[in-house]
């Protein structure tokens, strides 16, 4: 199977657009979702639409801000004052229709076939965050897959942990460049974050895109240029935070 692996979109249409339109003519016998179709950028309901027009259909698990737009009067108090404020501004803003489809998406891990998972945060816990090996470690106890594709964390980036002799080795590595192609060995398993759609926080304002393949083991990650200014325009323009804005231009 050859997946197209998209991950934290955050309400930017601009980004998505690019990123769908350079995987075009890339052969996809499904496309997984990572989670966070919302929050943070001004166009909830034209990614959502376009989330839900994807052929073929979508296997998604929801996001953090997916959670919390659905019911912010609870879960916006544990974000900071500029998530808040776009997640009361994205409940507002949501059509009854997109709505129900974020309704619909149920909370990971998720498994997609034998041995590959997919899952927001962590497959332990959606809402935790993978930046060190040990943070890792926990959430490889946290799946018997053999790859569980994350996001959340809006940075490429992979885990690879082996066994040998009754000890395990943990490794941690950056995926940078404009196209980076990972062959993964069948006897490891892997963690792996294909980096944010529209809000990467790599210092790389690039979209970040991947297309696995099952059968070759096969991860290519991507790198894609996008309307940062159009987005950027789009969140000053709904009166959403100043900072939410310039932080596209800066990748941060």
């Amino acid at each position: 199977m050859r997946y197209l692996v998209l991950s934290d979109i955050h309400s930017n249409i601009e980004a998505l657009c690019a990123v769908l339109a350079h995987a075009a003519r890339k052969r996809r016998d499904a496309v997984l979702f990572l989670g966070d179709a919302v929050g943070y950028g001004a166009a909830p309901n034209q990614v959502i639409e376009r989330l839900r027009r994807l052929r073929p259909a979508v296997i998604a698990v929801r996001g953090n801000h997916d959670r919390v737009v659905l019911d912010p009067d609870r879960g916006a108090a544990f974000f900071n004052p500029h998530a808040r404020r776009a997640a009361l501004w994205t409940a507002d803003a949501l059509a009854a229709a997109n709505r129900r489809y974020l309704e619909a998406v149920p909370p990971g891990p998720r498994t997609v076939e034998p041995g590959l998972a997919i899952c927001h945060g962590s497959p332990a816990d959606e809402d935790a965050y993978l930046f060190s090996e040990h943070e890792a470690h926990d959430a490889f106890a946290g799946t018997d897959a053999g790859i569980a594709f994350f996001g959340h964390s809006h940075v490429p980036c992979m885990f690879e942990q082996t066994h040998e002799d009754g000890h395990e080795s943990l490794v941690g590595v950056l995926l940078r460049g404009s196209r980076v192609v990972v062959d993964l060995d069948r006897t490891r398993r892997y963690l792996i974050n294909p980096g944010s759609v529209g809000q990467p926080r790599d210092h790389d304002p690039r979209a970040a895109y991947a297309m696995y393949d099952s059968e070759a083991r096969r991860l290519t990650l991507y790198r894609i240029a996008y309307n940062v200014e159009g987005a950027r325009r789009r969140i000053l323009a709904a009166g959403l935070p100043h900072l939410l804005a310039e932080r596209l231009v800066h990748g941060a």
